[in-house]
């Protein structure tokens, strides 16, 4: 089992990771200002998905797995980069128009949400710096076990990404009437599109 120190170190640095912006961040931000919490919350149901991925890929001693299958790991790296790219184009030429406040969101449109959610987080630089290289500094991954991971990691890191990422939900849908304009939306969005851009290069040349 994780002493207190190891908890409050893992939860302190994934806090400070999640707030810090990425191409994740910028996602969640843009679809509660356009779509609203709901659709802002199956984003995030995607994103800590993919954390938990990493989790256990870091956990269960997956990530020695790449040095064994390296041609493997090179075309994800890359088709999570185009990915992220093609995201980016999407948000950079999406057509605008002014928010419904109170319109129904479609279950494929949550569906789509979660699912990007995910991509987004499997493609993310700063996710797998995270999982595979600071993780291990702050738990003694030798010494978790099944039940460990289960009973604590798991929870802790759904309770720290869901308290972070909602304030972010919380905060865009506070602020949807000051972005309810097609102009202010074509902003916001083309600045979540650089961000997708700048993720994906960083991934590429690493």
């Amino acid at each position: 089992m994780l002493d207190l120190t190891q908890v409050l170190s893992y939860s302190v640095a994934l806090g400070i990771a999640a707030a810090v912006p990425g191409p994740g961040l910028a996602a969640l931000v843009a679809r509660s200002v356009s779509s609203g919490t709901l659709s802002g919350f199956c984003l995030l149901f995607g994103l800590i998905l993919g954390d938990l991925i990493y989790l256990s890929f870091a956990v269960f001693g997956l990530a020695m797995v790449a040095e064994h299958f390296n041609e493997l790991f090179e075309v994800v790296r890359w088709g999570a980069a185009l990915y992220l790219c093609y995201l980016a184009w999407q948000f950079w030429f999406a057509n605008h128009q002014a928010i419904e406040v109170g319109r129904s969101v479609k279950k494929r449109e949550l569906l789509s949400a979660a699912l990007s959610g995910l991509t987004i987080t499997l493609g993310n630089p700063k996710t797998i710096a995270f999982y595979l290289a600071i993780l291990p500094l702050v738990i003694d991954l030798q010494a978790v076990s099944l039940q460990t991971w289960a009973l604590m990691l798991v929870p802790l890191t759904v309770l720290v990404l869901l308290s972070v990422n909602a304030l972010f939900i919380v905060a865009a849908v506070r602020i949807r009437h000051l972005l309810s304009s097609p102009h202010a939306q074509r902003h916001l969005f083309r600045g979540a599109a650089t961000i997708m851009v700048a993720a994906a290069a960083s991934m590429l040349r690493r």
